[in-house]
């Protein structure tokens, strides 16, 4: 017979390909993971991972039974949430991915500000920004940057008109001059953003609906995009930024807008979840008052003529 328990750590151990943060995540020692697992194999007559010193995959059988076992575990979720008493009560515990710089900046008032409003509620915060796989990953939503181009799962607009914008401390820009068009960017030191270890080094704008592109170099770089907004801060140099990570730097003076004639990418954001069964009461309200937030921060950004 399955027990329910050991299909739970094999999704887990599935997602994360290893026993030793399966363990680490559920409370266990790394032999209670392993012995669950084997115990499931034996039930299915399968093997289910390939396992060797240094990783851990699924096998093809492994692969094929995983979209099940996950069916199983939602569907004994939606039943579970079915057979509660109804209440208007936010309790429970809420797991949320968020850029960096984004949660760090603007929106970490906000979470507190809704786990007081819900005193029942916790809130798991996960600051990364690494793209979270909302099917895989332990998080019951994520908030993130960019257009919704996955059909698979929901994404629920809260700042759609977001877009990146060029910035400067007062301090880079007394000692090295305002750049006054594109091409002076390359006379500056650009803090790029790298991501999945590619560099973002190449900047692109429209002005009046013609796109244009610049080139940057510079000499510091980060995979963490609150190091880079530091680092604009500390007067290292120019960045290309969300208008959301920058808009309270910008009002209170430690960050310059530049070029703004120039319209900067679109990175709109959405709060993502897996399924639309999960847009639970306590989602939306928290999109709610996430979109409220980011609302009045974008109410600050100077308009472009198009």
């Amino acid at each position: 017979m399955l027990r329910l328990e050991d299909l739970t750590l094999f999704v887990r151990a599935a997602a994360l390909n290893s026993f030793s943060d399966t363990a680490r995540e559920a409370g266990l020692q790394p032999a209670q993971v392993s012995t669950a697992i084997k115990r499931l194999e034996q039930n299915l007559n399968i093997r289910l991972f390939a396992r060797s010193t240094r990783s851990l995959r699924l096998t093809p059988e492994g692969e094929a039974w995983l979209p099940y076992a996950m069916q199983v575990l939602q569907t004994l979720e939606a039943g579970y949430e079915q057979i509660q008493p109804p209440s208007d009560e936010v309790r429970g515990t809420l797991q949320i991915a968020v850029p960096s710089d984004l949660g760090r900046h603007l929106l970490l008032d906000v979470f507190q500000q809704f786990r007081r409003t819900h005193p029942a509620l916790s809130l798991k915060l996960l600051f990364s920004d690494r793209i979270t796989d909302v099917f895989k990953d332990p998080v019951d939503v994520a908030f993130r940057y960019g257009n919704n181009e996955d059909a698979s799962y929901i994404a629920l607009p809260v700042a759609p008109e977001n877009r990146r914008v060029l910035v400067a401390s007062p301090a880079y820009l007394q000692r090295y001059g305002e750049p006054q068009t594109l091409a002076d960017l390359a006379k500056h030191n650009a803090l790029t953003f790298v991501l999945r270890g590619r560099v973002h080094n190449t900047w692109s704008f429209s002005l009046h609906g013609k796109p244009h592109q610049v080139a940057v170099k510079g000499s510091m770089m980060s995979d963490d995009a609150e190091v880079i907004h530091r680092l604009a801060v500390k007067g290292e140099g120019i960045t290309y930024k969300s208008w959301l990570d920058v808009s309270e730097d910008v009002q209170q003076g430690r960050l310059k807008l530049l070029l703004p004639q120039y319209e900067g990418d679109s990175i709109p954001l959405n709060l993502i979840c897996p399924h639309r069964k999960q847009l639970s009461t306590t989602v939306r309200l928290l999109q709610e008052a996430v979109r409220a937030r980011c609302e009045n921060a974008m109410r600050t950004l100077p308009a472009v003529e198009r």
